[in-house]
């Protein structure tokens, strides 16, 4: 079980969550703990979770997607 903790702010407001580095080593399986490294990992997500999610998407006619475009 991986024990994340949680800043807050003085007014008991959730500002942050520190994640363990064995945690981020074996989620992102790198052992680059850097700024670009977490960059790079949150884009590669959202790129992926933005393709799983096309595939579902059904598509549009050339007519359809000419009509979107033009709202």
């Amino acid at each position: 079980m991986v024990e994340l903790e949680y800043l807050t702010d003085k007014d008991g407001q959730l500002k942050a969550v520190v994640i363990p580095v064995e945690f981020w080593k074996k989620f992102f399986m790198t052992d680059d703990i850097s700024t670009a490294a977490l960059t790079e990992a949150i884009e590669d997500f959202c790129l992926n979770k933005a393709m799983d999610e096309a595939q579902t998407t059904p598509l549009m006619t050339r007519e359809e997607s000419i009509a979107y475009l033009e709202e």
